[in-house]
């Protein structure tokens, strides 16, 4: 894919659906009574992983136009699967799946692409473990393939090392099989719609600070569910309307959910101008964001906030090299274990446009306000890197080449025509 530079994006855009939130709507509603009705689904691979699983472990599962029907057979009706669970590039299908999966009274296997079987999985079978799961790495890595025998569950406490809702919540999953009440404490809070999207549908989940704990055997019933759009997703037409010159986007029905919304947070302290219309609190809640071009310097992004913008941080270090002034962003370790090593290849794609950047063990110190080139981009098959330097390669002079361009696909199939209509 070829990006040259534009000016004046303007329009009015509805990013997809939230990508965490249309997985675990497919999930709950698979494991509740009664038919979920999802509107506004996010039509990525990686969602399209999770609906393969189920319908493999006897869910029926229809995709209409504008609705996905899940008919959902309560917490213990799913079926042994119909062969391997190919989950694809999606983490969170692989960590999430088997919590539900270590609680049943068969057996399974979970299997993905190449960049899947790297992902660390030790993060999940150690608490999975600790309740009395079998799951074992069949090539004794820690990654997947994963084979998962069910078991009777037992509740534990589990004191998590790293804030993360993947690893959270497979176990809070797991604990709805469990023989009592089962909990998770986190070193910072992250993202919570797995607490949120369980009780709408009729589960126990209590929170105290960054503590969730789950009571077991829930009767879970189906709900109709519309996805808010993905603030992973506006990311990148957040930093094109702020950084693009005489810009203005207003971005629609994005989730501002505060354990995922710390790229707003993270723009206001670097100088942004975005206004939030329309704001909607309820359940998970909604805004629409009107951006402008403004003139954007460094900042300080760390401890707490990582968890609410670790998706965002590649987008985030892209806006930081255009910005005046110095980024240092730290406490971010995570990027090392994504897609891909984000901390170097963001530290070489920038570096190949001129910035000064430089990583360190966990994130990077950028110094921005050079001149930025064009150059050819190795997206090394990470939707978030290939989709920052997309937005990049409007603002920077020269053109910019995409490796593996379509990568995108994973999160926003659409997001290249979304970015050359905003553009003209």
């Amino acid at each position: 894919m070829k990006i040259k530079k534009q000016t004046g994006l303007r329009g009015t855009l509805t990013v997809p659906g939230d990508k965490s939130i249309s997985h675990r709507a497919v999930m709950f509603g698979a494991l509740a009574k009664g038919t979920t009705r999802i509107t506004h689904f996010l039509e990525g691979a990686d969602c399209l992983s999770t609906i393969s699983c189920f319908r493999k472990m006897g869910i029926e599962i229809e995709r209409n136009q504008d609705q996905i029907l899940v008919h959902g057979k309560g917490l213990h009706g799913l079926q042994a699967p119909s062969g391997i669970l190919d989950v694809g590039n999606s983490g969170t299908t692989t960590r999430l799946i088997s919590g539900i999966l270590a609680g049943q009274n068969f057996s399974s296997e979970i299997d993905g692409d190449a960049s899947i079987r790297t992902r660390p999985m030790k993060r999940i079978m150690a608490p999975l473990a600790s309740m009395g799961a079998d799951i074992i790495s069949r090539n004794n890595n820690g990654c997947a393939p994963l084979i998962i025998t069910g078991k009777p569950l037992h509740a534990v406490h589990y004191d998590s090392p790293v804030a993360s809702a993947q690893v959270k919540s497979c176990v809070l999953l797991a604990g709805m099989y469990a023989d009592g009440i089962t909990s998770v404490t986190e070193p910072f809070l992250s993202r919570n719609h797995t607490e949120i999207m369980l009780n709408y549908f009729g589960a126990k989940v209590s929170s105290t600070g960054t503590s969730a704990a789950i009571y077991p055997e829930p009767v879970l019933e189906a709900r109709d569910i519309v996805v808010p759009g993905d603030i992973s997703s506006a990311a990148y037409f957040i930093a094109a309307g702020l950084l693009t010159p005489d810009s203005e986007i207003l971005l629609k029905n994005v989730g501002i959910n505060p354990t995922r919304a710390g790229i707003l947070k993270v723009c206001r302290s670097m100088g942004a101008d975005i206004t939030l219309l329309n704001k909607n609190p309820e359940g998970e809640p909604t805004a629409d964001l009107l951006i402008r071009t403004s003139s954007l310097k460094g900042t300080v992004i760390q401890g707490a906030d990582i968890p609410t913008l670790i998706d965002e941080i590649p987008m985030i270090a892209v806006m930081a090299a255009f910005a005046q002034g110095t980024t240092i962003i730290q406490d971010a370790q995570e990027l090392k274990v994504k897609e891909s090593d984000r901390i170097a290849v963001m530290v070489d794609n920038l570096k190949r446009m001129g910035a000064d950047i430089e990583g360190t063990d966990d994130g990077m110190i950028i110094h921005g306000g050079r001149p930025l080139h064009g150059a050819a981009i190795d997206s090394h098959l990470d939707h978030r890197v290939a989709m920052s330097f997309a937005v990049a390669g409007t603002i920077c002079e020269g053109e910019m080449e995409i490796q593996d361009a379509q990568c995108v696909d994973i999160s926003y199939p659409e997001f290249y025509k979304d970015l050359y209509l905003c553009g003209n």
